[in-house]
């Protein structure tokens, strides 16, 4: 059976979808984008990215309508041979995963699927899903094969990753395998192959591993200010040609839309028996609270004007899913105090540029450490709250940092 399209992106504008995208059309792939997202088809179309990713523009300006296409129609789904999933799992209100949206996606879809198709899940999935997933379609009657080949990316570098790093690969025989690897070997040159619990493991405890690093920081962060101690000349001295530190991280707000949501998931898995990702989770969302508490024991908020640089989750980026800066923005309008908020990348009207942010404050927290703010010029008399030590390459001794 020929198939119009050799795949199809389900969520294909999105911050995974598009980027894997853009490398099998970027490879002569015929691949296909699927997504309602109205706002981002109309971009693509015009070969404007949606959001901000090293590379992908120019693969989009030399694919589009050539290899890659992008549409709203679903029933370009039953025209390709692979399509790829780009749907996880959320955790609900209670912190338990919810499997809502893949239930919804394949009562709605599974009239497109064929026997002759391979669904390729991409994103981080809680443990046993895709066996879920297989079942559910066997009960249809339907002989689809099905891979978990997760992303392992780093949002705004992931066309170079996806190139470069290793493609786990799990699927529910060998000639899947087979299929799976060869489509992936497109567009990388390694594969390794796990078995479907092995393979969605793997991506979790990736993340969460992240997860807790950071959290060991912002636990050491911490402890160094209560004893009104700079914790960036400790970390120094440690990390300093000191190899078994070398990956020891910087403080900072450890946030975005998958390193707290896989932590709670993997918790949910060990029963709640995983107390270190409980204890990470709350270092990393406590953190906020923590430089406001800190910063109210030593002055008094009311009447202040306080602002927030950089509103994203990370550097240099305009992604503002699940950013700790919006937490320390809510925490903050509790308080008797004028806030004021600035983001290079994300497109806000009530947002101030930076250097009318710093003119107009009296106290200023680094939410994000955007590298443009490296260079940036903060009078003494300003009061700054820089967890990340954003401009620990410059002379500030006498800056009052708290």
């Amino acid at each position: 059976m020929s198939f119009k399209y050799d795949v199809c992106v389900i969520g294909g504008l999105g911050h995974v979808g598009l980027p894997l995208g853009l490398s099998f059309a970027n490879k002569n792939i015929k691949t296909i984008l699927y997504d309602i997202n109205k706002d981002a088809i109309n971009l693509v179309k015009n070969k404007v990215m949606p959001f901000m990713e090293q590379g992908a523009e120019e693969i989009l300006k030399t694919t589009l309508d050539k290899t890659l296409f992008v549409t709203d129609d679903r029933d370009v789904i039953k025209d390709s041979k692979f399509i790829v999933i780009v749907i996880g799992t959320p955790v609900d209100e209670h912190l338990s995963p919810n499997f809502v949206l893949f239930r919804d996606f394949f009562s709605r879809f599974i009239n497109l699927f064929s026997d002759n198709q391979h669904i390729i899940l991409r994103s981080t999935v809680y443990p046993g899903t895709t066996e879920r997933i297989i079942d559910y379609l066997r009960k249809s009657n339907l002989k689809t094969r099905v891979s978990f080949c997760p992303e392992r990316i780093a949002q705004g570098y992931a066309i170079k990753e996806i190139s470069t790093l290793p493609q786990i690969i799990s699927s529910e025989d060998d000639s899947s395998f087979s299929e799976a690897e060869k489509l992936f070997k497109i567009i990388t040159s390694e594969v390794i192959r796990l078995s479907f619990m092995e393979a969605e493991l793997a991506k979790l405890f990736t993340n969460v591993y992240r997860y807790i690093k950071f959290s060991i920081a912002n636990q050491f962060y911490q402890i160094a200010t209560q004893n009104n101690l700079d914790f960036y000349k400790i970390y120094d001295a440690i990390v300093y040609n000191y190899p078994r530190a070398k990956d020891l991280p910087r403080a900072g707000f450890t946030a975005g839309p998958c390193l707290f949501k896989d932590t709670m998931q993997l918790a949910a898995f060990s029963k709640n028996n995983f107390f270190l990702g409980h204890a990470a989770m709350l270092v990393n969302e406590g953190l906020p609270y923590f430089l406001v508490e800190q910063l109210k024991q030593r002055i008094s908020l009311e009447n202040k004007v306080v602002g927030i640089l950089g509103m994203a989750f990370k550097p240099d980026s305009d992604d503002k899913r699940e950013s700790l800066s919006y937490k320390l923005k809510h925490i903050l309008e509790f308080e008797n105090c004028t806030l004021l908020c600035s983001d290079p990348f994300i497109k806000d009207p009530r947002f101030l540029s930076e250097d009318e942010l710093i003119e107009k404050s009296d106290i200023i927290f680094i939410g994000c450490p955007h590298s443009k703010y490296n260079n940036l010029e903060i009078p003494d008399e300003k009061i700054l709250i820089d967890p990340w030590d954003t401009m620990f390459k410059k002379d500030f001794k006498n800056k009052k940092q708290i």
